[in-house]
């Protein structure tokens, strides 16, 4: 089973910016040619303007704009990874971000796509994901064992979060008293006036907007259990367990253990595939004009890790092979 040691960068939320000048919401797939051709335009689907897919989306999106003659990719704010692959089928979307044990998923017909039959070809991986479990001090909650009948907010409908977050619960053995489908933004405003005893966010980190809502509110870390933690990656292969160190976040000092996935990006095989070598490398050899703090843990060395069942793109595995990572 796969092992990882993981190194993330801090959340900057001055990219919202980035996003929308790359025309967030737009849709750019009907000028564009047969299946297979070159497109003039692409859309990318990102999440919930609360987290960090939606800036960081459009910090990419906007140097790839720049960088790649021809093509302009715009943004799409969405539920997220299970929704970004379901736009995908429907090519109203041309490339989507996803957590990587949600893509898993997609392609062997499980959790949110059961029952489907789902095209997805991999691209690469961007960020380390971390599951961040939060909960009020007076709640009394320390392990996610403590959210028996609390109310919990679980993350958007159609989103790796609330996805992952289920997993977790179930594996715990724990049925929440109320869910609510929010992103970790309204999340945090619910946990500060007390209408919410605990959040589930899956977050870069540290996150900006974790770190906004400790500096408002009395806040604790919640731990996942060993025992519920070693039953989460005898499961999924594209998952590693992570401390989050006491301090990570303002007035919260007790250490907590959590999982990770990869966030990636995604696209159908059908994309051409000159124009997917070209996103590919043009991502790994720009970060630097990424407008986003997280674009720091994007890394040629950590492109290929935790792909589980499914397929690379032709595009995005000719430049994998050149630069010897596969």
């Amino acid at each position: 089973m796969l092992r990882r040691t993981i190194l993330s960068a801090p959340v900057a939320g001055g990219a919202l910016l980035a996003a929308s000048a790359c025309g967030v919401g737009s849709d750019a797939g009907d000028d564009n040619g047969d299946e297979g051709g070159e497109r003039s335009e692409m859309v990318l689907g990102t999440g919930s303007v609360g987290g960090t897919y939606y800036p960081l989306g459009g910090g990419i999106a906007q140097m790839w704009s720049g960088a790649i003659d021809g093509l302009r990719v715009s943004t799409q704010a969405t539920g997220a990874s299970v929704e970004n692959i379901k736009l995908l089928q429907d090519d109203e979307i041309q490339l989507a971000m996803s957590i990587n044990g949600t893509a898993t998923q997609a392609v062997n017909g499980e959790g949110d796509f059961e029952g489907e039959e789902i095209e997805l070809a991999f691209l690469g991986n961007i960020y380390p994901e971390v599951m961040q479990i939060v909960a009020t001090a007076d709640s009394g909650i320390e392990t996610v064992t403590d959210l028996a009948g609390m109310r919990v907010a679980i993350g958007p409908d159609g989103s790796g979060t609330q996805g992952l977050t289920q997993t977790i619960l179930d594996a715990a053995g724990v049925e929440p008293g109320e869910t609510f489908a929010d992103g970790f933004g309204d999340a945090a405003s619910k946990l500060r006036d007390g209408q919410i005893d605990a959040a589930f966010g899956v977050l870069a980190l540290p996150a900006a907007s974790l770190t906004e809502a400790a500096q408002n509110a009395d806040l604790v870390l919640v731990s996942i259990p060993d025992d519920v933690v070693a039953t989460l990656l005898d499961a999924d292969a594209t998952m590693s367990s992570l401390p989050i160190p006491g301090g990570t976040y303002p007035g919260i000092d007790q250490d907590a253990t959590t999982v990770t996935n990869w966030a990636s990006l995604y696209a159908l095989p059908s994309l051409n595939e000159d124009q997917v070598y070209e996103l590919v490398k043009t991502l790994y050899e720009n970060t630097g004009d990424v407008d986003h703090a997280v674009a720091g843990s994007i890394s040629i060395d950590t492109a290929t890790e935790g792909v589980v069942d499914v397929e690379y793109h032709a595009g995005a595995e000719k430049y994998f092979s050149e630069q010897g990572v596969l």
